[in-house]
């Protein structure tokens, strides 16, 4: 009686702050529908998570292997260790031919991280930021929880769903904007951007006083064309990038940002404050995982493998409409000759057919009932079944 008492008394000072209350990230609500299938002992293929099948480069798990048999894992410099910093740095002059000092690389716990550090720094409370739909839901929810208001700017098929400088400046016009955020390749549809249109896109931002952040995170799994770097445009732009996709490391959660040079004080000040320095061993694993590049070249001619499989097999399942798959591992369906509510298309799938997918309302809260995102970061056997069973379901 008094436990219910001292709750009852309690639960008016508990109530969750306004900025908490911000859309679930469905991809995760997904993989726990599917992990409950596979717990009662069904066979899910997992298409609905950007995670790679692969494990982190062997390089990396014997650096870290060393490194627990030899090392302190300490705190380390907020900025991130100088020997990963300096690697990134040569990263970018070798797969770029772009100069970056290793003095503004900022190591991050994955690019999440990265994005909070960034809005932190440039925005203010009520600042409107640019984002582009179909896009990665964190990014309108993280600006939400933080303060500031996502704009959401819809690409069209005739820009091959890329944002361009006409509808940036179109939508400025309206009300100020104070930032842009951009992803090529992108999630959810894998289309990229080319150096003209990154080009110029940056330049219509920064002509209009836009600050502009690039998400490169996907960079390395390029197919139609090599991506290029927003440090090869501007050193004004701030690029986020993440040890995640293309070395395979989502669970070592480290990243890295890119940042314009009066922000790199600032930007050590908040990770001083917020998360003290990324972990130490990944740090580590992550300076060798650059070491690992001809490994992860095999892994990404299975993405492509992959990719080819979903392109030719999906349309003779029924799924004949999907955006460009430039790059990244995802593959953006339009489902609106099956169904208008995408969500109930992917709960269905996974309970009837055990395909795991993320449907692109998650992406897209207006236009994506009518598309479903499968990842195929998997291997090419599951992509078989999952078009298999994709097609004998829809039947």
């Amino acid at each position: 009686m008094r436990d219910a008492i001292l709750r009852n008394r309690l639960e008016p000072w508990l109530t969750p702050s306004r900025r908490s209350d911000v859309p679930p990230f469905m991809v995760m609500d997904v993989m726990a529908a599917a992990a409950r299938i596979e717990a009662a002992g069904g066979h899910v293929i997992h298409m609905e998570v950007g995670q790679p099948a692969a494990p982190a480069p062997k390089t990396a798990i014997a650096a870290a292997h060393r490194a627990l048999d030899t090392a302190r894992i300490d705190y380390t410099s907020a900025l991130g260790i100088p020997p990963l910093r300096e690697r990134i740095a040569r990263h970018y002059r070798d797969a770029y031919g772009c100069e970056v000092s290793p003095e503004r690389i900022v190591v991050t716990t994955g690019s999440s991280g990265g994005f909070i550090l960034a809005f932190l720094a440039l925005f203010e409370p009520g600042d409107r930021v640019a984002v582009t739909v179909p896009g990665y839901p964190p990014y309108r929810h993280i600006l939400t929880a933080l303060g500031c208001e996502p704009v959401p700017i819809e690409t069209t098929s005739e820009t091959r769903h890329a944002l361009t400088g006409e509808a940036l400046l179109a939508e400025h016009r309206k009300a100020p904007l104070k930032g842009v955020l951009v992803a090529s390749p992108a999630n959810p549809t894998g289309t990229m951007m080319s150096r003209e249109a990154l080009s110029s896109l940056i330049a219509a931002a920064e002509g209009a006083g836009i600050r502009f952040i690039s998400d490169e995170i996907y960079h390395g799994l390029d197919y139609a064309f090599p991506a290029v770097t927003a440090a090869a445009l501007s050193d004004h732009a701030l690029i986020i990038n993440s040890f995640s996709k293309y070395f395979c490391m989502t669970g070592w959660r480290v990243g890295w940002m890119v940042v314009p040079d009066v922000l790199v004080r600032p930007v050590e000040r908040l990770q001083q404050n917020l998360s003290i320095s990324v972990p130490s061993l990944s740090q580590i694993a992550a300076e060798a995982a650059f070491d690992g590049a001809v490994e992860m070249e095999e892994i990404k001619h299975g993405y492509q493998e992959n990719r080819r499989i979903l392109i030719e097999g999906l349309p003779k399942a029924g799924l004949t409409k999907f955006l460009p798959a430039d790059g990244a591992f995802y593959l953006y369906a339009d489902v609106s000759d099956f169904t208008s509510d995408s969500f109930e298309f992917a709960k269905e799938m996974l309970e009837q057919a055990h395909v795991a997918a993320t449907p692109g309302v998650d992406f897209d809260p207006v236009h994506g009932r009518s598309f479903i995102r499968f990842s195929y970061a998997r291997s090419a056997e599951e992509m078989r079944e999952a078009v298999d069973r994709i097609a004998h379901w829809l039947k």
